[in-house]
C-alpha cells in the first residue's frame, strides 16, 4: 500500500502594497477553516496543512490549493502571503496573544521573540512507533541534503546573513532541536522525549523539534528541516522525496539492516554546512561523511530512493525537480540576487508572485 504524505507550510504575512510583515493573523484567522490554515508563534505569519495525499498530482493540488485560501484569507486584511524562511525586510515579530504561544515568549524570551521563521514540515504515515523510530534511525544522515535543496532564508533583518538557510540557524536557539542520536527503538524513543520532559525546560511536547520525530497528533514521521519553498512544485518534490526515505527506511529495518554510522555531532555539522552553502558549494556526503560535490550528494539522495520512487511513479518527476533545484539554486540563489540588486522589498514582492504563481 502507498503510504499517504502530507505538508505543513508556514507562510509570511505581508502588506499588499509596501511588502513589510504585518502581524494580521488574529484577522486573518477569524474566517479560516479549522485544521487547514492555523497560528503559528508569531501573528506575522500562517500554517497551512495538506490533507494525506497518495498521489504527485493529488499533493501538488493540495499544496497549491491551501496557499490560494492563505493568500485569500489575507487580501482581505490588505496582506499577502510569502513563501519565504525569514524576512528580509527588519521587523520586530509580535508573539500570537494565545495562552500557549505567550508562555513560550516568557520562558525563552528573545529566542521566542526573534523567531520569526517559516519552515515546512512533511508527514508520512508509518504502521506504528516501531516502525516510525527505526525510519527516524535510518533517515537521519539523509536529512542535511534535504535542507539543502530547500534553502530559502539568505536575507535576515535587512542583510544578508552569509547563510543560505538562516531559518535553521535561528530555529536552532531552541533548547531541544536538530539531528539526535540512534534511538534504537520505540522505547528508547518514548524514554528520551520522558526525559526531555522531566527536565522541566521544555512546556509541552511540542517543543520537541528534533529534525525528524515522531508526530505527537498523528500516525506519522514528522520531518522538519527545510525551509517553505517559494515554488509549490519544490514543495511537492520534497515531500515525496520524504516519503521515499521513509519506505526506503522502513524497507532496510524490515530486511534487518542496521542503521547507518553517524554521530548526532557530526549530523549537527552537516546540517550546518547545508545551512551555510546549500547547493552552492560542497555538503557532507551521507556514505562517507565526508566532503562532495552538492550535486554528487543530490544525486546520491535520489538514487538511494529510486526504488521507492519508481514504485509510486515519482522517479522522473524528483529526477527533473532536484535537476530544477541543483540548476537554480534554491530559493537562496535569486533571493540573494535580487537583493543585492533591488533590496529586500523586491524580494518579498518576488516572493509573493512566486508563491502564488
Amino acid at each position: 500500500m502507498t503510504r499517504t504524505v502530507g505538508v505543513e507550510e508556514e507562510l509570511l504575512l505581508v502588506d499588499a502594497e509596501t511588502a513589510t510583515p504585518r502581524a494580521v493573523a488574529g484577522a486573518v484567522l477569524a474566517d479560516a477553516p479549522a485544521d487547514a490554515v492555523v497560528s503559528e508563534l508569531q501573528a506575522q505569519q500562517l500554517e497551512t496543512n495538506s490533507n494525506p495525499c497518495t498521489t504527485r498530482d493529488e499533493l501538488l493540488a493540495e499544496i497549491r490549493t491551501w496557499r490560494r485560501r492563505a493568500a485569500e484569507l489575507a487580501n482581505a486584511e490588505g496582506a499577502d502571503v510569502a513563501a519565504l524562511g525569514t524576512s528580509p525586510l527588519p521587523i520586530a515579530p509580535e508573539v500570537m496573544p494565545k495562552g500557549r504561544y505567550q508562555r513560550m515568549a516568557e520562558a525563552f524570551g528573545l529566542t521566542a521573540q526573534e523567531a520569526l521563521t517559516c519552515g515546512c514540515h512533511v508527514h508520512v504515515a508509518v504502521e506504528s512507533d516501531d516502525e516510525g523510530v527505526a525510519v527516524l534511525d535510518r533517515v537521519r544522515v539523509w536529512l542535511a541534503p534535504l535542507l539543502a535543496l530547500s534553502v530559502n532564508s539568505p536575507v535576515w533583518q535587512g542583510q544578508d546573513s552569509g547563510y543560505a538557510s538562516y531559518r535553521y540557524q535561528v530555529f536552532g536557539r531552541w533548547p531541544c532541536t536538530g539531528p539526535q542520536e540512534v534511538f534504537g527503538s520505540a522505547d528508547g524513543y518514548r524514554g528520551l522525549v520522558s526525559s526531555l520532559l522531566s527536565s522541566g525546560t521544555l512546556l509541552d511536547q511540542g517543543m520537541v523539534y528534533f529534525d525528524a520525530r515522531l508526530s505527537a497528533a498523528h500516525p506519522t514521521v514528522e520531518i522538519r528541516v527545510c525551509d517553505v519553498c517559494p515554488d509549490a512544485r519544490d514543495t511537492a518534490v520534497l515531500a515525496l522525496l520524504v516519503r521515499g526515505l521513509v519506505e526506503t527506511a522502513a524497507r532496510a529495518w524490515r530486511d534487518g539492516e542496521p542503521p547507518p554510522r553517524a554521530s548526532a555531532p557530526l549530523l549537527r555539522l552537516a546540517a550546518w554546512r547545508a545551512s551555510r552553502s546549500g547547493l552552492e558549494e560542497s555538503l557532507v556526503h551521507p556514505d562517507t561523511l565526508r566532503q562532495a560535490a552538492a550535486r554528487e550528494v543530490v544525486g546520491a539522495l535520489v538514487e538511494h530512493v529510486a526504488p521507492a520512487l519508481a514504485a509510486t511513479g515519482d522517479l522522473d518527476t524528483v529526477r527533473e525537480g532536484a535537476e530544477r533545484l541543483l540548476s537554480g539554486g534554491g530559493g537562496a540563489r535569486w533571493q540573494r540576487e535580487l537583493f543585492a540588486r533591488k533590496g529586500p522589498a523586491a524580494v518579498i514582492r518576488e516572493a509573493v508572485a512566486r508563491t502564488r504563481e
